[in-house]
């Protein structure tokens, strides 16, 4: 499917309303032209067919370089996907009992810590991080901070606790982010943010997650959702081995309501990557540029051609 042409200044396509007035005006003039001129001359009738389409083309020619025109003045553009100067990421991690599930090695727990690291450490220098852990209740470890190290040695201190309650991870999460400081060059003008939520489970206890997720629609904040662990998972309570099944649908409703995007990972490489595409997306924004030289050189084309087509028509003609 081609993509719909957006424009800055789409006021100035109007003037394409010019283009069928002047096919009009050459049409009359060519039908005028081929009654009156030359009479019943067979030479001269000869030519006008035969350079009759030469001089329709030199004209369409023309007329495609000036709707060319037309367009690049009404500024064309395109988003380009740039890096963002100012941003807030809270990484909220699931520290239940059952991320201490071995399906991935080490451990569910183990796995995350390790690829959150490396995530914290790859955002921008200027983003502020917050990290929050939730179990049976949630809890912010570190407000929104630049400082990796303080975040870095937090996620390694984190440590497992009962109970999943999901929806108040995501309410304390946006807690977090009324803590961020403001910035001198922007003070009235808060950063965009964005939840990074990984779990393995359902929630047990607590808000309802969807509940939060739409409270985090209100405030802007889209929710990137982890979904950790295989379906095989288990873990030992009590001297017998309990299945501990990651659960997909919970978060997948959250990142669906929240605007946005929910991502699987079975393994401590797949968790990586999810991670490394969630950097990537929270890392960079969408900003439109004016690709309006592209249709300048169009039409640039367009009208070398058409004037081709005039000069040798003159050239040749008796």
């Amino acid at each position: 499917m081609i993509p719909l042409i957006q424009f800055l200044s789409p006021g100035r396509l109007w003037w394409l309303l010019l283009v069928p007035l002047l096919l009009l005006i050459h049409l009359v003039v060519s039908r005028r032209s081929a009654g009156g001129r030359g009479g019943h001359d067979p030479l001269l009738a000869s030519l006008r067919v035969e350079r009759g389409w030469q001089t329709h083309l030199a004209v369409l020619l023309a007329v495609l370089s000036l709707v060319a025109l037309t367009v690049a003045f009404a500024r064309p553009k395109q988003d380009v996907m740039v890096p963002r100067e100012r941003a807030t990421i809270v990484v909220a991690i699931d520290v239940s009992l059952s991320m201490q599930a071995d399906d991935v090695s080490p451990t569910r727990l183990a796995a995350a810590k390790d690829a959150a690291t490396e995530f914290v450490r790859s955002l921008p220098a200027t983003f502020n991080v917050s990290l929050v852990s939730f179990a049976g209740t949630a809890t912010i470890i570190v407000p929104p901070t630049q400082d990796r190290g303080v975040v870095t040695a937090a996620i390694d201190g984190l440590r497992l606790q009962p109970s999943t309650a999901i929806g108040d991870g995501i309410y304390t999460s946006l807690s977090a982010l009324s803590q961020v400081p403001p910035d001198p060059q922007h003070p009235d003008d808060p950063p965009p943010a964005r939840i990074v939520l990984l779990s393995d489970g359902f929630t047990t206890i607590g808000r309802p997650a969807a509940q939060a997720a739409d409270q985090a629609r209100s405030q802007a904040v889209p929710i990137y959702t982890i979904a950790y662990g295989t379906l095989t998972g288990s873990i030992v309570i009590e001297g017998s081995r309990q299945p501990v099944p990651v659960d997909y649908n919970e978060l997948a409703t959250v990142a669906r309501i929240s605007g946005g995007k929910a991502y699987r990972a079975q393994t401590a490489g797949q968790l990586k990557e999810v991670y490394r595409d969630i950097g990537s997306s929270v890392g960079k924004e969408a900003v439109a540029v004016d690709v309006s030289n592209r249709y300048v050189g169009v039409a640039t084309a367009f009208a070398l051609l058409a004037c081709l087509g005039v000069v040798s028509l003159a050239a040749r003609w008796p």
